[in-house]
């Protein structure tokens, strides 16, 4: 049987006198309906704080950064409004010295993402606010302004293999630009595709996508991908439609029905005949099939290669940090001896760093500061998403 619900505390505090009483505990773990683990740390927990410590323990986590209780952000606030030259480890002190004993004092680096939150540190300038919905959406009016990202849902194969088509578009003319038949949405064959489509047709201004692998991740350091940070790179914007709202990328979808239709019904034998009636469908599609919001032109008469060459990963530099640093294939920065997890996403990028307040460093990734590393806590305090807005590094 489980705790019964008649006390907080009755049924831990009867397991625990009949373990007093000798009775063995593997007798009454069976009796009380639970396992021999749970019962030593029970008693253990005991024998270490006594009665109090039967007393029923909430297993909400510990919050941090944004996720404070109100009482304790609001006292963060106050004592450097009172202080207002003091810095985040001083008010973490002066929080310490107040209400020692009473709650968890957050660490440096949490109070100084309070501070900067409630715009009490001077910086250069203001970061943008997360929005958890997706970007803002842009209208092209010139080609290669916006290119349109997907991956059409997958398929069987006439072999019985899947196909998973990535479908590039250009959303002023309505230039199919690439349709690959993948075997999967893996990240490297994807930018590979990428790649190749970016030598022939060169650079867009922005990139619309979903908030699907492998064009976001939700495990990702701001949900970023590896993908995304490589468009960041190249100085290529990002645009994310809302979860759940494929409308929005309205055109895109309109030219997967006709996708399917044509193409898939029924499908290739294998990879390489899906391939060939992809590649028929788009020549078709860009230079014989006139569409009526173009004027009944073909889009191949409306689209020119894009000016912006592709010419690889321009360098990093950080003129207005202490120093650049790299990020190792794991994941992580190494500062003062100390291994930092930042996020693999960003494996093989060099990041900024900067001394803000005492072992307390700013860390940005080109201009998008990604929070605070506390040396005593060896932890990135990350911040407000600085990539909620659209997503360009030109801005």
């Amino acid at each position: 049987m489980p705790w019964k619900e008649c006390s907080v505390m009755e049924e831990p505090l009867r397991f625990v006198a009949r373990l007093l009483d000798g009775e063995g505990i593997s007798e009454v773990c069976r009796e009380f309906g639970i396992s021999r683990k749970t019962g030593y740390k029970i008693f253990n927990r005991y024998k270490d704080e006594g009665l109090e410590a039967l007393s029923d323990r909430s297993r909400r986590p510990v919050r941090y950064a944004n996720q404070l209780p109100e009482q304790i952000e609001r006292a963060i606030v106050t004592a450097k409004k009172d202080k207002p030259h003091w810095g985040a480890r001083k008010i973490r002190e002066l929080l310490v010295r107040k209400l020692a004993g009473d709650v968890r004092i957050p660490a440096k680096s949490t109070v100084h993402a309070v501070l900067d939150r409630h715009g009490l540190v001077k910086r250069a300038r203001q970061r943008r606010r997360f929005k958890a919905e997706g970007t803002p959406l842009s209208q092209a009016v010139a080609p290669n302004a916006l290119w349109c990202a997907d991956f059409k849902g997958e398929f069987r194969l006439g072999n019985r293999q899947y196909c998973y088509p990535l479908t590039v578009t250009d959303q002023a003319s309505r230039m199919i630009l690439m349709c690959e038949a993948l075997e999967s949405t893996k990240e490297p064959p994807v930018i590979e595709a990428f790649l190749r489509l970016f030598r022939e047709r060169g650079l867009p201004t922005a990139i619309r996508s979903d908030n699907g692998l492998p064009f976001a991740s939700p495990n990702g350091l701001y949900n970023l991908s590896k993908l995304s940070v490589w468009w960041l790179r190249l100085n290529i914007a990002l645009e994310r439609i809302k979860p759940g709202n494929p409308q929005q990328n309205g055109r895109h979808e309109r030219m997967h029905r006709t996708l399917k239709a044509q193409t898939t019904r029924p499908p290739g034998m294998n990879v390489l005949q899906q391939q060939a009636r992809f590649d028929a469908f788009i020549s078709e599609f860009n230079e014989e099939r006139p569409h009526e919001a173009i004027d009944m032109k073909v889009p191949a008469e409306r689209y020119t290669p894009s000016p912006r060459a592709y010419e690889g990963l321009p360098e990093l530099a950080y003129p207005f940090h202490d120093r650049d640093i790299l990020v190792t294939a794991c994941g992580r920065i190494c500062l003062h001896r100390k291994k930092i997890n930042v996020s693999t996403v960003l494996a093989g990028q060099r990041l900024g760093i900067k001394e803000v307040d005492e072992d307390i460093w700013l860390v940005s990734f080109m201009h998008y500061d990604l929070g605070y590393i506390d040396l005593e806590q060896r932890t990135l305090q990350t911040i407000d998403n600085p990539f909620g807005t659209r997503l360009s590094p030109m801005s």
